[in-house]
């Protein structure tokens, strides 16, 4: 008779292809998170081109974010049914039209259809919901915050858009700046096809997508990650997005100059990410997320203060980019461990979802409550200090302890 499989076989298979299809994943999610990414670097442009008062510039820098983050919900729940290998290059392919229309609506100056088309560029954001079912199936559960922290580094596609696409549009203009990075997509999503391949430990899950998420959305785990995610992906999110306008709204930076530090902000986040899974699968990622969100609520009142250039407020934004960072690695690593297995993806994709939801409303706040005359988002960063409070006051006190996991009942013998 044929041998089932044993668990040292199934590690064996795992080991094999998890370098490989986390590289491929963190790739893709790099990527199109550039491509999601592409309309805040050149919000200046855009503002000055387009006479934007300061609340259409926060709209305009916000509205990928909003599909970028509903989506989510959807792209997790599919990634459950048609695996990551597909969701990956669907996700690369569809996003690479918008790319270019984005372009052609900014050489048209046209404000009605940059919310348009920015709205679907959201689409590259919805890639996150997929990869963090993709990876947490290739890797055993004591390394799984190592794996979604290694993935969720390719939120560095933010970085990597702050600093190059400015310059490529100094280098290269603008319109070939914006095709360069539709092809990188459809490179990618080539490359994706071709290599990548789901775990074999992942099966499909077939249950029809509505009662999937309905269930996903009854567990508790889900609305508390949802909740911490918010407020520690949010802040990323609402941070590299607006952080080219602050610099140049509070230190009168150019375009180049603020984009190269706000890249300088998404690198310390993105470093801070994985150690924050690796040090969740030692410490737990409670602790992680209490660190992250007590340092967050500190940097607010730091940066509302508005520490002098170049040292002061260089050093206060990338130790709040790495509080961030720390808190995005601990509350997936919470999610991987505490979310059903076969629920992973939906429960992914509603987290995913209500993180970047958390990074499409301060924008619009910061806009809102910015002091001109004083050149000064105090009101804005106290809002946040308050947040980030509330949310350690409910990771340490709001979420009920998981009971340690049972003795692993022993594998029957094996039919002779």
């Amino acid at each position: 008779m044929t041998q089932p499989t044993t668990p040292t076989t199934s590690a064996v298979d795992l080991r094999q292809g998890q370098v490989k299809n986390l590289a491929l994943a963190t790739l893709a999610f790099a990527i199109s998170f550039w491509a999601w990414n592409m309309i805040a670097p050149l919000a200046v442009r855009y503002t000055e081109a387009m006479g934007l008062s300061a609340t259409q510039k926060s709209v305009l820098v916000a509205m990928p974010v909003l599909v970028g983050s509903l989506g989510r919900i959807i792209s997790g729940a599919l990634t459950d049914r048609f695996g990551g290998r597909l969701m990956f290059t669907v996700l690369l392919l569809v996003t690479t039209p918008f790319v270019l229309l984005v372009a052609l609506a900014g050489n048209q100056n046209s404000f009605g259809l940059m919310l348009l088309f920015g709205f679907f560029l959201g689409i590259g954001g919805t890639t996150f919901a997929v990869g963090i079912p993709f990876v947490n199936a290739w890797y055993e559960a004591d390394r799984r915050g190592f794996a979604t922290g290694i993935f969720g580094a390719g939120m560095g596609g933010t970085a990597l858009s702050a600093f190059f696409t400015p310059r490529f549009v100094n280098w290269f203009g603008y319109t070939v700046t914006h095709v360069i990075i539709a092809v990188a997509l459809v490179v990618v999503a080539l490359l994706v096809w071709s290599a990548m391949r789901d775990s074999p430990a992942w099966r499909p899950n077939t249950d029809a997508v509505v009662p999937k998420l309905a269930a996903a959305a009854r567990l508790p785990i889900t609305w508390q990650m949802s909740f911490l995610y918010a407020v520690a992906f949010g802040g990323f999110v609402a941070f590299s997005t607006y952080l080219p306008t602050y610099l140049k709204d509070v230190y009168n930076f150019d375009l180049t100059g603020a984009g190269t530090r706000t890249a300088g902000f998404a690198i310390a986040a993105v470093i801070a990410r994985p150690i924050g899974g690796v040090l969740s699968d030692r410490v737990g990622p409670r602790t992680i997320a209490a660190t992250s969100f007590a340092g967050a609520a500190v940097m607010a009142v730091v940066l509302a203060l508005q520490p002098k250039p170049e040292i002061p407020a260089g050093t206060s934004f990338v130790v709040m980019a790495a509080f961030l960072g720390l808190g995005t690695g601990g509350v997936f690593a919470w999610v991987a461990t505490t979310a059903p297995k076969e629920r992973v993806g939906s429960v992914a994709g509603i987290v995913g979802a209500a993180g970047g939801l958390g990074g499409f409303f301060p924008p619009l706040v910061m806009g809102a409550t910015y002091n001109e005359q004083d050149h000064s988002y105090t009101i804005g960063l106290s809002l946040l200090c308050i947040v980030a409070l509330i949310a350690l006051v409910f990771t340490l006190f709001g979420i009920r302890r998981q009971p340690a996991p049972a003795a692993p009942t022993p594998e029957p013998s094996a039919p002779v």
